[in-house]
């Protein structure tokens, strides 16, 4: 059964899992540039689905990341069992609920694992996770095997224990409760239980590197707190809460879709073969065709404010619907049409990573990977190919996160 469009009173229904994700970006693209929606569970929003738009509205400080600001979770109308409710920073220790002078000093107190000279120091680690993973898929290379769960999953993932010092038994347990925890799909209430358990989790790494410190982000963070203004306990499991999540899942998905992309368009991927358009062009097409990250929800209006000819009344929430917004004409111009994946295209800018204060702090390290990643396995696979019709991939969560419930393949057919 196809999805309906729109309720009753015609707004459009955002669904956690359209029937098509990129149509349904294009149905979106089609409702803006600022559009009411309305989200699994019944719950309202505005949301900016055209370029420019979407940059005006993320750089406005008339709208706050804090919930203090969103009328409908104060007064009661969203409830704390909303499923997608885990993905909306609610504690005042988390830099993604705050703005202005307390967003910067976190930003600066935990910007060191991201710095340009930081990641370049990963590359090494990179190429070696990489490396190891591909070994590992040596012996059933011929086999139908999941590229997500023992691939694309495991060297993000990897990369960021080695980053954080988190134990290699721990990657899978982690992943998982992320996974779920971004679905959008789980039970009324499940997010609040996940949500307590990464936060127990974070909690004893802590307490595991405050006694025993490493070469890690970990125990930067826990250094940041012993001169001056530093960070509480509680504001380095937040951190470390939160930037997994940016760090893990986009990068996932990112690579993901990249593969699923050249797969889906062999004369595109026949070029880069050639040497007729790069690696760096394909990652940045891949980010803004099939962004990884397609909603972000959400900011609050502290007033009134007039955007893309629509009134945000004050205390009603926003979201950016990037999949929507690299849809658009304006910035991508009509040829080659933005549905169309062409890394050769030379007009528009995506900004999939955001853009304003909050833009991601983890970007340089997820393009890091994918530019290590991405060559390493199709030198190692050249025949890669998908087991079955790209048609038949089925993705799992198509809100916050654009992810593919799994992705079978045969390495080498």
């Amino acid at each position: 059964m196809s999805c309906p469009m729109h309720a009753a009173d015609g707004v459009p229904l955002v669904h956690a899992v359209p029937d098509d994700v990129q149509a349904d970006r294009e149905r979106l693209y089609q409702e803006g540039p600022v559009t009411r929606i309305e989200l699994p569970g019944g719950v309202r929003a505005w949301a900016t689905t055209h370029h420019e738009v979407s940059k005006a509205a993320l750089n406005d400080p008339r709208f706050a990341k804090s919930v203090d600001h969103w009328a409908d979770y104060q007064n009661g109308t969203v409830d704390e069992g909303w499923p997608l409710l885990g993905t909306i920073p609610r504690d005042n220790t988390n830099m993604l609920a705050l703005d202005g002078p307390a967003h910067r000093r976190m930003r600066q107190l935990t910007s060191s694992p991201f710095s340009a000279r930081r990641v370049e120091r990963l590359r090494p680690d990179i190429e070696r996770v990489t490396a190891a993973a591909l070994d590992a898929l040596e012996p059933r290379a011929g086999e139908v095997l999941d590229l997500r769960r023992e691939f694309t999953f495991r060297v993000p993932m990897s990369v960021i224990g080695l980053l954080y010092g988190v134990e290699e038994s721990e990657y899978s347990q982690l992943g998982e409760m992320y996974g779920k925890l971004f679905s959008g799909t789980g039970e009324q209430g499940e997010h609040l239980q996940i949500y307590a358990q990464l936060f127990q989790f974070f909690s004893e790494m802590v307490a595991r590197k405050r006694a025993q410190p490493g070469d890690d982000f970990t125990t930067d963070l826990l250094k940041e707190g012993e001169e001056g203004d530093g960070l509480s306990d509680e504001e380095v499991v937040i951190t470390l809460l939160t930037v997994v999540a940016a760090g893990h899942e986009t990068t996932v998905n990112l690579l993901n879709n990249a593969v699923r992309a050249l797969l889906a368009h062999p004369e595109q991927f026949d070029l880069l073969k050639k040497g007729e358009i790069t690696w760096d062009a394909v990652i940045e097409e891949v980010l803004r065709y099939d962004p990884p990250n397609n909603i972000f929800m959400f900011r609050f209006a502290t007033e009134d404010v007039e955007l893309g000819g629509q009134t945000i009344r004050k205390g009603e929430a926003l979201a950016t619907h990037y999949g929507a917004a690299s849809r658009d004409r304006a910035e991508f111009g009509e040829e080659p049409h933005p549905s169309v994946f062409d890394p050769g295209r030379t007009q528009g800018r995506h900004i999939t990573f955001g853009y304003g204060p909050h833009i991601c702090p983890g970007a340089p390290l997820s393009r890091l990977e994918a530019r290590i990643v991405l060559p390493m396995l199709f030198e190692r696979f050249p025949g890669l190919e998908l087991a079955v019709p790209d048609e038949d991939l089925r993705v799992e969560s198509a809100l916050s996160v654009t992810s593919l419930a799994e992705f079978p393949v045969r390495l080498r057919p």
